[in-house]
């Protein structure tokens, strides 16, 4: 195992943690300096095992500060859990500990059991990291353990050397874009572009020319010629999602393209030839739109050909960990921060959550997390109201909806892929929104919250909320558009410069809005 590097200048308080630790079969080492250390981690980087496994230091130290030395070594190693010793005197510099990185801090004097127990805590959270960290790196491009993921690994790969148009069903949320994504970099048109349109996302009225493009004059304020979606996607993969809100009459067209492989622009004259492999995806449930009369059999025939269905997250509690921390490593790097860890207890709490939103919504709680915990660990009570309740209000992250069953070629032939879940691990298109607790639980934590900062005497409440709240909503919006500012800015019911403004002032423009 690797030792407790203990800095301190005081040569009692290392030999009592020394004496101490060593009890509990805690090899140590110490330093009286910030020099030491970094020297020590310095060549202990070309043998990992002479690393440290958790790092305690003092705050004040003649030539060089712990809070300085913990600045450095997150830069270097930041995952290392570091422990801040400061006296009672140097709460405030505990405050920038926190803000700096620091697993934790032990008040001085302290007592020695609470002393012990703390780093044998940040040792056990150091391991836990090391062990998810390695899994990660095991299985960089997907995650999940569950067997339902592990049947669409393999049906994707039997699709790997297919062109075969794929239906991908599954609620909103569970990762079907991903899915996409996926079956398109392990097919032969992996070297093509990817292109993505949400059908149910752009207005009826325009859908027609972001598909097929247009020519010029074709209508008022159509200049120029503009390619559309599946002249982009020549040679690639085209992913249509939500294909069963896309309106009848496109339909139609849309059919005529998979039936001959032709299209013509709106305004054209002539067919332009369409060497693309399309995938669609919904969370509805098709053969019900067909017999509505709102969706078009034959079309559905022509997509229907292999059909990969995507479980909710609650039928894969089982991954509920290795994504949590993924999202958390994720949202760290996005937001540049040193990334939170997670206790057992909080991952228990968060696993018994049933997730309406699938793995979008723990996708944003952990964004949330990341933004809102008060501690580099993050405990159960630092989990948002919903999950805390365990009783998620309907509709708080997206609403769940039925989905088919089982993948099965047209023809009856099953595929072997059982009901599945899956999560690429692939980087979002734009910075994934905070989700955002709903009604009563929303107000009482407003309420909590204000009456926190109330009791500490703050008389700058209303600019502290204000803010939070304002880059909650704007990070929800962009999250929810993908990063488009106008049409968050649209939705928001605000004005494109206002969005603008807002996002300079609240310095979110780091977050890749």
């Amino acid at each position: 195992m690797k030792p407790i590097w203990i800095v301190d200048d005081d040569q009692s308080i290392r030999f009592v943690l020394e004496k101490a630790l060593l009890r509990e079969d805690l090899p140590t080492r110490s330093f009286t300096n910030t020099r030491e250390v970094l020297a020590a981690l310095d060549a202990a980087n070309d043998d990992e095992m002479q690393g440290p496994q958790v790092l305690v230091s003092d705050i004040r130290m003649p030539g060089g500060s712990g809070l300085d030395l913990l600045d450095k070594i997150k830069q270097k190693h930041p995952g290392l859990p570091v422990i801040i010793m400061t006296a009672f005197s140097d709460l405030d510099s505990a405050v920038s500990a926190f803000q700096g990185g620091a697993f934790e801090y032990l008040p001085k004097p302290f007592d020695l059991p609470r002393a012990v127990e703390l780093i044998r805590r940040a040792v056990d959270e150091s391991q836990r990291e090391e062990v998810a960290e390695e899994r990660m790196q095991a299985a960089p491009e997907m995650l999940g353990q569950a067997p339902a993921m592990q049947d669409v690994f393999r049906a994707i790969g039997r699709l790997s050397q297919s062109n075969v148009t794929v239906l991908i069903t599954g609620e909103s949320g569970s990762g079907k874009e991903l899915v996409a994504r996926a079956l398109h970099k392990h097919s032969p048109r992996a070297n093509g572009p990817f292109v993505a349109i949400n059908t149910a996302a752009i207005p009826k009225d325009l859908l027609e020319s972001e598909l097929f493009g247009h020519e010029r004059g074709a209508f008022t304020g159509a200049q120029t010629m503009r390619r559309g979606r599946f002249e982009q996607a020549e040679g690639g993969t085209l992913f249509l999602d939500e294909i069963g809100d896309m309106p009848f009459d496109l339909q139609t067209r849309l059919l005529r393209v998979l039936s001959d492989g032709h299209f013509y622009r709106v305004g054209g004259h002539n067919a332009v030839k369409a060497n693309v492999r399309v995938i669609a995806a919904t969370h509805q449930d098709l053969e019900q739109r067909v017999k509505q009369g709102a969706f078009r059999e034959d079309l559905f025939h022509r997509l229907n050909v292999i059909r990969l269905r995507l479980p909710a997250l609650r039928e894969r509690k089982e991954d509920v960990p290795s994504l949590t921390r993924h999202f958390l490593q994720q949202s760290a790097k996005q937001l540049g921060v040193e990334p939170k860890r997670i206790s057992d207890a909080a991952l228990s709490q968060l696993s018994g959550f049933n997730f309406p939103g699938n793995v979008r919504q723990l996708e944003n709680i952990c964004h949330w997390l990341t933004v809102m915990a008060p501690a580099q660990l993050i405990e159960p009570k630092d989990l948002p109201p919903e999950v805390m309740s365990n009783a998620p209000v309907e509709g708080s992250f997206g609403a769940a909806a039925p989905t088919p069953a089982v993948p099965v070629m047209p023809s009856g032939e099953a595929l072997e892929a059982t009901p599945a879940a899956v999560h690429v691990a692939a980087a979002p298109a734009a910075l994934p929104a905070p989700a955002a607790p709903q009604s009563a639980n929303w107000e009482n934590g407003l309420e909590h919250e204000a009456q926190a900062l109330l009791a500490e005497g703050r008389t700058d409440v209303w600019d502290v909320l204000s803010r939070r709240f304002e880059s909650r909503l704007i990070l929800t919006a962009l999250g929810f558009t993908r990063g488009r500012r106008i049409e968050a800015a649209q939705k928001l019911g605000i004005g494109r410069n206002t969005i603008t403004r807002k996002i300079a002032e609240l310095d979110l423009d780091r977050d890749g809005a």
